[in-house]
Order: C-alpha cells, then structure tokens, then sequence
C-alpha cells in the first residue's frame, strides 16, 4: 500500500511539473503595454485575418489559432528564443494559443480582455 502511495505522489508531482513547465503569464492591459514597449518582445494576433484587418495593435504578427496550421505557422515564424505577447477579441482565443505555444518552450503572455479591454482603456490600434 505505501509503495502504491508513493507511486501516486510521484505521478502527480511531474504532473504538476509539467504543467508548471507549460505555464503563461496573465495580464491586464497595462502590464500587457508595458511589455509590448521592449523591441525584444513578439506580439502576436490569434484572431482571424478579418477581425485582424479592422483593427490590431501596431507590430503585431496575425496568426489565427483556430486555423489548423497555427503551431506550424508560429513555429515557423516566431523565435522561440524571444518573449511573446498574445492577444485576440476577449482573451479566450489567445489562452489557448499561448497555452500551444508555452508547451513549446515559449515564454508568453496573455492579454486578459483581448482586445476589447485594450480599446476599452483608450489604447491605440491600426489598420496598416
């Protein structure tokens, strides 16, 4: 019994290790503008190219996480060496993209509110 026991704690403890290993940081839009501000940071637009056109933060990379290739795309055209900075509409979308792109090494951070709490506090956007 105490060796199946152990067993279990073992199991769980690289569950948790491995979750915290996949893990991304949340945060509103000041902390977000905050970081987006270093040359070193990737911002990235999980939306689709549609809602992308009408309107996204300056220097930002569209790349649609409900589009089938997005791990490839992103793997492709983001260094994994450099920080990313993720957005969508509400905050919903980029959850899951940074989730993808932390179990892939990735250190991101996630937009809480999307981007409508960005304009919501008076940030600015493009359409370039």
């Amino acid at each position: 019994m105490k060796k199946v026991f152990l067993a279990l704690l073992a199991a769980l403890g690289f569950q948790v290790n491995a979750a915290a290993q996949n893990s991304f940081a949340n945060v509103d839009v000041e902390h977000f503008e905050r970081i987006i501000q270093s040359d070193s940071v990737q911002i990235v637009d999980v939306r689709t190219p549609e809602e992308y056109a009408s309107g996204h933060i300056a220097g930002s990379l569209n790349l649609n996480v409900q589009d089938s290739t997005f791990k490839s795309q992103a793997l492709a055209k983001l260094d994994k060496a450099r920080p990313c900075a993720v957005y969508c509409r509400s905050g919903k979308r980029s959850a899951l993209a940074a989730s993808i792109l932390a179990a892939e090494g990735m250190k991101v951070t996630n937009l809480l509110g999307g981007i409508i709490a960005w304009i919501e506090a008076g940030k600015p956007t493009t359409k370039d």
